[in-house]
């Protein structure tokens, strides 16, 4: 199985790059000028974000600067320690939904204690690849064009991140 998977994701980006401008050369799509078209239309939606970006970011600082998430964290830790979940990844699974950034460092100084083949390496490499960043997309993403009444947007991916948090644990224990 294990094998497998690395076979997989050896192969899975060069065959989508090899696939995706096959499929629209075979349908007739001018792949060069919707290639500038979406460029231009990123670039004027990237423009359009900042002010809700940098909000986000403030707003992420304040929650790290402050030592909410290192609070949270070690209120969190007991419980987890009793379902044998590490509760070195805490801090990580807290700050995933809120930035991808700060989570990819946090997750960064846990693989260089741990080492990038230990369980817990394993386990929060797997949960950085397989949950997204809620809060964020929510205010960039949702921001950007005008939705501005969430309504179950974030139980929805609270719940989201949850699973993947669960579903990670259970995987890494299964493959590893």
């Amino acid at each position: 199985m294990y094998e497998v998977i690395n076979q997989i994701s050896r192969w899975a980006i060069p065959v989508m790059l090899l696939v995706i401008p096959l499929v629209a050369f075979i349908k007739k799509v001018p792949v060069f000028e919707t290639f500038v078209e979406g460029a231009e239309a990123g670039f004027a939606t990237a423009i359009k974000t900042i002010p809700f970006l940098t909000a986000m970011l403030v707003a992420v600082s304040i929650f790290r600067a402050s030592g909410a998430m290192e609070l949270l964290a070690s209120w969190l830790a007991p419980v987890l320690s009793v379902l044998g979940i590490p509760a070195d990844i805490l801090p990580h699974a807290v700050m995933r939904p809120l930035s991808g950034g700060a989570a990819l460092g946090i997750a960064t100084e846990i693989i260089k204690t741990h080492g990038p083949d230990s369980f817990i390496g394993r386990l929060v490499s797997t949960m950085q690849g397989s949950s997204d960043t809620t809060f964020y997309i929510l205010t960039l993403y949702f921001g950007s064009v005008g939705i501005r009444k969430y309504r179950y947007a974030v139980a929805s991916g609270l719940a989201a991140d949850f699973t993947t948090l669960i579903a990670s644990i259970f995987i890494c224990k299964v493959m590893f």
